[in-house]
């Protein structure tokens, strides 16, 4: 059962329960990712609902010894993250990301930092691309996946693939594989080459392809429309 303390926190997603009830994925400061259900007075307007959107800064309180908790308490701690077009888009797939990646109940503080800091970017516009691709890394060293360069800067190619059980192997061939130029700048968190950033874009979709399996990401969906 997890102590009824105050903590920080964001929603993810949330979705109908019972009657007058949803059920909010939440990623907190001190638990991790977690669901719990919570109650929604259907008279007149209700405060919670509108705290309850993502890219709100909250104080949350939870309880219970289930794998579904019970909010008991949500306030805001900050004003919303003022993100729209497709650096909202970029925020929901983020959301997305951590709730099909990461477990639940698993401290998790610094992939909260990285989530908290990817929403302030998005607020001050910077480029989508690099928003995106340094909270991936964030996610990945979460899940004890880091990408190790190591091969790229101790073995002599031009060219690397790259497999999920073997990491990067060095080859002559170029299709399907990555430049050493190129994982050198990602490496060194270099973003200033669009050829490098695109190569970066292919690779972190390798990466997720093999974790997230067959079923897409419904937030991509809104970035093709």
């Amino acid at each position: 059962m997890l102590p009824e303390t105050e903590q920080c926190a964001f929603l993810l997603h949330s979705r109908p329960y019972r009657e007058n009830q949803c059920i909010v994925d939440l990623l907190t400061e001190q638990d991790g990712k977690l669901s719990a259900v919570t109650y929604l007075s259907n008279r007149g307007k209700s405060d919670k609902k509108g705290l309850l959107q993502p890219f709100i800064p909250l104080n949350v309180v939870v309880s219970g010894a289930s794998s579904l908790k019970k909010l008991k308490l949500v306030e805001a701690a900050d004003k919303r993250y003022p993100i729209m077009g497709n650096f909202l888009y970029s925020g929901f797939y983020a959301n997305e990301m951590i709730i099909r990646l990461i477990p639940e109940l698993v401290h998790c503080g610094d992939l909260y930092f990285h989530y908290q800091q990817l929403l302030q970017r998005l607020a001050d516009k910077q480029p989508i691309e690099q928003c995106l691709r340094l909270f991936e890394l964030a996610v990945l060293d979460e899940l004890g996946l880091s990408l190790d360069f190591t091969p790229v800067f101790t073995q002599d190619a031009s060219y690397f693939s790259y497999f999920p059980e073997q990491g990067f192997v060095a080859t002559s061939v170029n299709k399907n594989a990555f430049p050493k130029q190129h994982l050198e700048a990602i490496a060194s968190q270099e973003f200033t080459d669009k050829a490098a950033m695109h190569s970066f874009k292919l690779l972190m979709r390798l990466v997720f392809k093999q974790l997230l399996g067959n079923k897409p990401l419904n937030s991509r969906k809104l970035f093709i429309k």
